[in-house]
Protein backbone atom coordinates (compact mmCIF):
# COMPACT_ATOMS: atom_id res chain seq x y z
CA UNK A 1 0.00 0.00 0.00
CA UNK A 2 1.48 3.34 -1.05
CA UNK A 3 1.86 6.16 1.43
CA UNK A 4 -0.07 9.37 0.88
CA UNK A 5 2.02 11.98 -0.84
CA UNK A 6 2.22 15.55 0.42
CA UNK A 7 -0.03 16.62 -2.48
CA UNK A 8 -2.62 13.96 -1.51
CA UNK A 9 -2.73 15.39 2.02
CA UNK A 10 -3.13 18.93 0.65
CA UNK A 11 -5.92 17.76 -1.67
CA UNK A 12 -7.68 16.02 1.24
CA UNK A 13 -7.40 19.17 3.37
CA UNK A 14 -8.80 21.33 0.57
CA UNK A 15 -11.69 18.89 0.11
CA UNK A 16 -12.48 19.12 3.84
CA UNK A 17 -12.55 22.93 3.63
CA UNK A 18 -14.80 22.81 0.56
CA UNK A 19 -17.17 20.40 2.30
CA UNK A 20 -17.34 22.69 5.33
CA UNK A 21 -18.27 25.64 3.12
CA UNK A 22 -21.12 23.59 1.67
CA UNK A 23 -22.46 22.65 5.12
CA UNK A 24 -25.14 24.69 6.84
CA UNK A 25 -23.74 26.09 10.11
CA UNK A 26 -26.61 28.41 11.08
CA UNK A 27 -30.21 27.83 12.12
CA UNK A 28 -29.50 24.10 12.24
CA UNK A 29 -32.46 23.34 14.53
CA UNK A 30 -35.05 25.22 12.44
CA UNK A 31 -38.27 23.37 11.67
CA UNK A 32 -37.92 22.78 7.94
CA UNK A 33 -41.61 21.87 7.63
CA UNK A 34 -42.48 25.49 8.45
CA UNK A 35 -39.43 27.37 7.13
CA UNK A 36 -38.30 25.33 4.14
CA UNK A 37 -35.31 23.19 3.40
CA UNK A 38 -31.95 24.25 1.99
CA UNK A 39 -31.42 22.53 -1.35
CA UNK A 40 -28.40 24.48 -2.56
CA UNK A 41 -25.72 26.26 -0.59
CA UNK A 42 -22.67 28.17 -1.75
CA UNK A 43 -20.61 31.05 -0.42
CA UNK A 44 -23.06 33.98 -0.21
CA UNK A 45 -25.87 32.02 -1.86
CA UNK A 46 -28.68 29.70 -0.80
CA UNK A 47 -31.75 28.11 -2.28
CA UNK A 48 -34.57 27.09 0.05
CA UNK A 49 -37.71 25.20 -0.93
CA UNK A 50 -40.93 25.50 1.06
CA UNK A 51 -43.63 22.89 0.50
CA UNK A 52 -46.86 24.48 1.72
CA UNK A 53 -48.92 22.23 4.01
CA UNK A 54 -52.35 22.21 5.65
CA UNK A 55 -51.33 23.99 8.87
CA UNK A 56 -50.28 27.02 6.77
CA UNK A 57 -53.82 27.49 5.39
CA UNK A 58 -55.79 30.55 6.54
CA UNK A 59 -59.12 30.06 4.74
CA UNK A 60 -61.40 27.68 2.85
CA UNK A 61 -59.78 28.59 -0.49
CA UNK A 62 -56.31 27.50 0.64
CA UNK A 63 -54.51 30.83 1.02
CA UNK A 64 -51.17 30.35 2.83
CA UNK A 65 -50.35 32.77 5.65
CA UNK A 66 -47.60 35.22 4.67
CA UNK A 67 -45.72 34.53 7.90
CA UNK A 68 -44.62 31.15 6.54
CA UNK A 69 -43.45 32.80 3.33
CA UNK A 70 -41.49 35.37 5.34
CA UNK A 71 -39.99 32.67 7.56
CA UNK A 72 -38.68 30.70 4.57
CA UNK A 73 -37.29 33.87 2.95
CA UNK A 74 -35.58 34.83 6.21
CA UNK A 75 -34.14 31.32 6.53
CA UNK A 76 -32.81 31.56 2.96
CA UNK A 77 -31.11 34.87 3.83
CA UNK A 78 -29.55 33.40 6.98
CA UNK A 79 -28.34 30.35 5.02
CA UNK A 80 -26.75 32.58 2.36
CA UNK A 81 -24.72 34.32 5.09
CA UNK A 82 -24.17 30.95 6.79
CA UNK A 83 -22.45 32.13 9.96
CA UNK A 84 -23.31 30.45 13.28
CA UNK A 85 -24.33 33.71 14.97
CA UNK A 86 -26.12 35.57 12.17
CA UNK A 87 -29.31 37.38 13.16
CA UNK A 88 -31.85 39.50 11.33
CA UNK A 89 -31.59 43.26 11.93
CA UNK A 90 -34.22 44.48 9.46
CA UNK A 91 -36.08 43.62 6.30
CA UNK A 92 -38.00 45.27 3.51
CA UNK A 93 -40.33 42.81 1.80
CA UNK A 94 -42.94 42.67 -0.93
CA UNK A 95 -45.54 39.92 -1.17
CA UNK A 96 -46.22 39.98 -4.92
CA UNK A 97 -48.72 37.16 -5.41
CA UNK A 98 -50.70 34.80 -3.19
CA UNK A 99 -49.39 31.37 -2.31
CA UNK A 100 -51.84 28.48 -2.11
CA UNK A 101 -51.92 25.30 -0.12
CA UNK A 102 -49.94 22.70 -2.08
CA UNK A 103 -47.68 25.24 -3.80
CA UNK A 104 -43.92 24.77 -3.68
CA UNK A 105 -42.08 28.05 -3.20
CA UNK A 106 -38.41 28.25 -4.18
CA UNK A 107 -36.41 31.04 -2.58
CA UNK A 108 -33.11 32.26 -3.95
CA UNK A 109 -30.94 34.31 -1.59
CA UNK A 110 -27.85 36.23 -2.67
CA UNK A 111 -25.55 38.15 -0.36
CA UNK A 112 -24.73 41.41 -2.14
CA UNK A 113 -23.20 43.69 0.45
CA UNK A 114 -20.66 43.14 3.23
CA UNK A 115 -19.61 45.76 5.73
CA UNK A 116 -17.76 44.46 8.76
CA UNK A 117 -20.18 42.14 10.55
CA UNK A 118 -23.16 43.41 8.54
CA UNK A 119 -24.52 41.61 5.48
CA UNK A 120 -27.32 42.54 3.10
CA UNK A 121 -29.07 39.71 1.30
CA UNK A 122 -31.65 39.90 -1.48
CA UNK A 123 -34.22 37.13 -1.58
CA UNK A 124 -36.70 36.24 -4.31
CA UNK A 125 -39.39 33.59 -4.04
CA UNK A 126 -41.07 31.81 -6.94
CA UNK A 127 -43.93 29.40 -7.48
CA UNK A 128 -42.98 27.90 -10.84
CA UNK A 129 -41.96 31.01 -12.80
CA UNK A 130 -44.20 33.45 -10.91
CA UNK A 131 -42.38 35.74 -8.50
CA UNK A 132 -44.42 35.74 -5.28
CA UNK A 133 -41.93 37.38 -2.91
CA UNK A 134 -39.05 39.82 -3.03
CA UNK A 135 -37.13 41.22 -0.10
CA UNK A 136 -33.94 42.65 1.26
CA UNK A 137 -32.65 41.35 4.59
CA UNK A 138 -30.07 43.17 6.68
CA UNK A 139 -28.21 40.85 9.00
CA UNK A 140 -25.58 41.12 11.70
CA UNK A 141 -23.05 38.49 12.67
CA UNK A 142 -22.51 38.66 16.41
CA UNK A 143 -19.36 37.50 18.15
CA UNK A 144 -21.37 35.30 20.51
CA UNK A 145 -24.87 33.84 20.30
CA UNK A 146 -27.39 36.69 20.54
CA UNK A 147 -28.95 35.26 23.72
CA UNK A 148 -25.53 34.92 25.33
CA UNK A 149 -24.82 38.62 24.67
CA UNK A 150 -27.49 39.63 27.20
CA UNK A 151 -26.15 37.09 29.67
CA UNK A 152 -22.62 38.45 29.32
CA UNK A 153 -23.91 42.04 29.66
CA UNK A 154 -25.87 41.12 32.81
CA UNK A 155 -22.84 39.39 34.32
CA UNK A 156 -20.63 42.42 33.58
CA UNK A 157 -23.20 44.77 35.11
CA UNK A 158 -23.47 42.54 38.18
CA UNK A 159 -19.75 42.79 38.83
CA UNK A 160 -19.76 46.58 38.86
Amino acid sequence: MAKDTKQDKIDDSLQMVNNQQDALVTHIKINTAFSGEVIKLDHGYAQVVLETIEVMRVDELGLVHGGFIFSAADFAAMAAVNEPNVVLASSNCLFLAPVRLGDTVTFEAKEHQKEGRKRTVSVKGYVHDIKVFEGEFKTVITEHHILRLDLLKNIEEGTK
